[in-house]
This record gives structure tokens, C-alpha cells and sequence, in this order.
């Protein structure tokens, strides 16, 4: 079981909080000889596998380091162009290692606001007045969870299909914030937030929901 990340935007559909709390491994890391029996493209200022699959390598992986120097959008530590340095055969051979890509914090940013506008849809498309909005969507690696409160604060959690509990770790997260974003005399409603002891009291909820579930009194 496991609880992937959590989300928190606000009423204007601007994301004020994202944890990654845990990454499944999704890392594949190989030597290979020229010619490169993979295709790469550039892509959203990525560099990712277009054709050829192998050894856990998919289409849609992104590189994310070569010969051990982490890969930042399409280019290595030290600068040089990925595609570059691929294509001449006197840097070969080469260990790649290829994986999911990485949201940026653009895409995370964009990610909520389209949310936020979908879950107004679903309130509108509803049959009954009143509706809640979205408050589970399900595909088959993961679930998404989402509680708006009456002030249209609207609490996300990301996590494993079989994951139990999770309505009340939403409610226990709206608890935290209300602790400890709301009551910090150093926060302003609607802007980002920046709270050690919001960080560390939503981690540690987010262990004891892994471990144990529901939430009992106290916790």
C-alpha cells in the first residue's frame, strides 16, 4: 500500500502545496552499443524513448542520466547536448538510464488548474443541485482522492488502488492546515504554503495512514 503524493489547491484553482511522498521505481538503468537500437526525440524540452522497447525501457521514458551525470531537460550536468553526445560513436559504449519524466512544477501548477475546472464540470453535469464535484477518479495504478471544504479549499491525495483509509487522512489533512497553515500568523490565504511543522505533521499522518489506516482520537 502506498500514498503517492498530495495536493492542495486553492478556491481559484491555484496550487498552493504539493508533496511527493513516495515514487514507485520505475528507473531502468543500461549500457548500449552504437548504433543506439532506441529511437529518442526531443520532446518538452526532454529527450524521450519515440520507438523501441527492451529490458524495461518504454516508449514514453525519458532519459534521465548518461554515463552516471543526471539529465536536465535535454541536456547533462556538465552541458553537453544529450542527442549530441549520442549520436557520435566514438562516446560509446554508454550506460543510460531511462525512466518515468518527472513533472516539472510548471506542469504540477497546470496540472491543478485543470483539475480544479474539471471537477466545476462535474458539479455542473450533475442531475441533483447541490452536487460535491469529483471525489474519486480510478484508473488501474492509482486512485485520486479529493475533499473540498466549505471555502473551496480542495485536498488531493494520490495512492495505491488498494490504499484504505483515505477519506479519513483527507479529513486529518484538512486538520493539519487548519493548524498549521491558518493559524501561522506568517500565512496569507491563497498563497503557497511554507510551513515546517505543516510539513512534518502531514508526513508523519501520511506514515500512520500507510501503516494503519483510519485515523483514531489524537492522531
Amino acid at each position: 500500500m502506498a500514498i503517492f503524493s498530495v495536493f492542495v489547491v486553492n478556491k481559484a484553482g491555484g496550487l498552493v502545496y504539493q508533496l511527493d511522498h513516495y515514487a514507485p521505481r520505475t528507473e531502468s538503468e543500461k549500457t548500449f552499443g552504437f548504433p543506439l537500437e532506441l529511437v529518442l526525440r526531443p520532446h518538452d524540452e526532454r529527450v524521450l524513448v519515440a520507438f523501441g522497447q527492451r529490458d524495461g525501457v518504454r516508449v514514453g521514458h525519458a532519459v534521465l542520466a548518461v554515463n552516471g551525470l543526471e539529465v536536465n531537460g535535454r541536456f547533462t550536468a556538465d552541458g553537453r547536448d544529450v542527442l549530441d553526445f549520442l549520436s557520435s560513436a566514438a562516446n560509446f559504449p554508454v550506460a543510460i538510464r531511462f525512466g518515468r519524466p518527472r513533472l516539472s512544477s510548471n506542469e504540477k501548477l497546470m496540472l491543478a488548474s485543470m483539475f480544479h475546472s474539471l471537477f466545476a464540470i462535474g458539479s455542473q453535469l450533475s442531475p441533483e443541485p447541490g452536487s460535491s464535484g469529483i471525489e474519486m477518479l480510478e484508473t488501474d495504478t492509482f486512485k485520486l482522492h479529493c475533499y473540498q471544504t466549505l471555502t473551496g479549499i480542495k485536498f488531493v491525495v494520490l495512492a495505491d488502488p488498494r490504499q484504505a483509509g483515505i477519506d479519513s487522512l483527507l479529513r486529518k489533512i484538512y486538520e493539519i492546515y487548519s493548524d498549521f497553515a491558518l493559524k501561522n500568523p506568517f500565512y496569507s490565504l491563497e498563497m503557497p504554503i511554507r510551513c515546517e511543522l505543516f510539513d512534518q505533521h502531514l508526513k508523519m499522518a501520511l506514515e500512520v495512514a500507510e501503516k494503519a489506516g483510519p485515523f483514531g482520537p489524537g492522531l
